[in-house]
């Protein structure tokens, strides 16, 4: 009986977004920039469920519900610092990037660093980078999916291709118009159904089991998960959360939508929006991770060991019709984040490494990353938020090439060398730890004791930017004197 409803439920879903996805076919003209970006002319309304729905992923409702259930409030701290850094660095610079990009005519980050840089060499590593780093993010998606699909239907295989059927669908219907707008779909159906997912938890805690609210901050203090206490030492949460804080300028697909709004008051709307989609779902997140921990320790549940299967142990338990609405509201999650993800790596395929613009290359390399995303999450190499976090620490190189250029324009030219060299040098940090101790010791080692490996990383890779431009400026001040 549990399974019609959510089936019933799946297909409205699938066939309303269909449906939104073919209406925005209009919206597209012939070239690539109508394509990938809008030709920027998104609503501010379309630009911020997009941001909102692109970010927040698979990761929140069945990833840092898990991790919030397993390691305390500290994962709150470790989401929040990100919802912070990213509302700082849009303030900041998000109106001068956006404005350089129609000046420009930018379509992907890659070619937006190789501008600034004055570096063909640069444009294609950034791309390729994205390439490798964000496949596991893209696949934590499907994880989260087959997740949910293994406690409902018992099959992880049917979620993940059913969800890598939808993103192909919508993502090849119109581009970044269908992406944009299935977005807004999803993101509304994402909100209402987390504000049912925690009214519920506290329903079924307090009026079903009569258990006031203070009593589970009570329990839940008394099992130190109302602090940074192990596993949350001060070294794990900034390995957490130091890639985290830069996800807005290291992950293309965000950076991307920065170019998007049709004009300045789209923008400010853009970021409004998403500050209140953000704070409320972060909330809302967290929180109904905690309470489930603490209807665990009195009793109420079982103690769950697999934290990704914390959410689908919930949806089993509530109304069948309910789980089947919130249960779709997280394979809407999954499939907004990779749907945008896709459409970002092909943009970066066609437009800055095979630098083809024929709509067939558009749909084949869609298809093939795609395909390329669902076998990496067969394998189910770890964590829903491992994996993300991971493809962040990927990228956290270009966190100090990305904001020097933001920040310094006329001093980067020419700077592609030393910023191509940071990034290898940082990349290669990481990879270091994770052949020679595990993927793991990316998070929880520390260099001396005291040093997240995410914290040498970015330090690593500043340095060598920074010793570039210097190294330029003195060889510019010796020049004359040669002479």
């Amino acid at each position: 009986m549990r399974l019609l409803p959510h089936l019933l439920v799946l297909v409205a879903y699938f066939a309303l977004g269909t449906l939104i996805a073919y209406a925005s076919r209009r919206y597209v003209e012939a070239d690539s920039r109508s394509y990938f970006v809008a030709g920027y002319r998104l609503s501010g309304f379309l630009s911020a469920m997009t941001y909102a729905a692109t970010t927040y992923s698979a990761f929140m409702m069945v990833g840092l519900v898990g991790l919030s259930y397993a390691t305390g409030v500290g994962a709150f701290g470790f989401e929040i610092m990100y919802f912070i850094a990213t509302l700082a660095l849009l303030t900041l610079f998000a109106e001068r990037v956006w404005r350089a990009a129609r000046e420009r005519r930018w379509v992907t980050p890659a070619e937006m660093l190789g501008d600034l840089y004055k570096s063909t060499t640069l444009r294609l590593g950034v791309a390729l980078l994205s390439l490798i780093a964000l496949i596991p993010y893209a696949s934590a998606q499907l994880v989260g999916i087959g997740s949910l699909f293994t406690s409902i239907v018992g099959s992880y295989e049917i979620g993940v291709f059913a969800g890598a059927v939808i993103v192909v669908l919508w993502t090849l219907t119109a581009g970044i118009w269908s992406v944009a707008s299935t977005d807004a779909f999803q993101g509304l159906w994402m909100l209402i159904a987390a504000l049912s997912f925690i009214t519920w938890i506290v329903l079924y805690v307090t009026q079903l089991h009569h258990v006031p609210l203070p009593k589970l901050l009570e329990v839940l203090s008394e099992k130190m998960l109302l602090g940074l206490h192990p596993p949350w030492s001060l070294t794990v949460f900034l390995a957490y959360t130091i890639p985290w804080i830069f996800f807005a300028v290291t992950n293309p697909q965000v950076v991307q939508r920065i170019y998007m709004p049709r004009d300045d008051r789209a923008l400010r709307r853009m970021i409004l929006l998403f500050a209140v989609f953000g704070l409320i779902y972060t909330v809302i997140v967290t929180l109904s991770g905690l309470i489930i921990r603490g209807a665990s320790e009195l009793g109420l549940i079982p103690l769950i060991s697999n934290r990704d299967m914390v959410t689908p142990y919930i949806l089993n338990i509530m109304n069948p019709l309910l789980a089947a609405f919130i249960f779709t509201s997280i394979v809407a999650a999954a499939v907004s984040t990779m749907d945008s993800i896709i459409l970002t790596l092909a943009s970066s395929t066609a437009h800055d490494i095979v630098k083809e613009h024929k709509a067939a290359i558009r749909y084949l390399t869609i298809i093939a990353l795609t395909l390329l995303t669902l076998a990496f999450s067969l394998l189910r190499l770890g964590f829903i938020v491992e994996l993300s976090v991971l493809s962040s620490i990927l990228l956290l190189p270009l966190a100090p090439i990305t904001l020097f250029a933001w920040c310094l324009p006329d001093h980067v030219k020419g700077l592609g060398v030393p910023a191509l060299l940071s990034i290898v040098l940082g990349d290669c940090i990481v990879l270091a730890f994770a052949l020679t101790k595990g993927i793991k010791s990316i998070f929880t080692y520390s260099l001396l004791g005291f040093i997240p490996i995410p914290l040498l990383v970015l330090v690593t890779s500043t340095a060598v930017l920074l010793a570039g431009l210097v190294a330029r400026n003195i060889s510019r001040v010796s020049s004359p004197q040669k002479t």
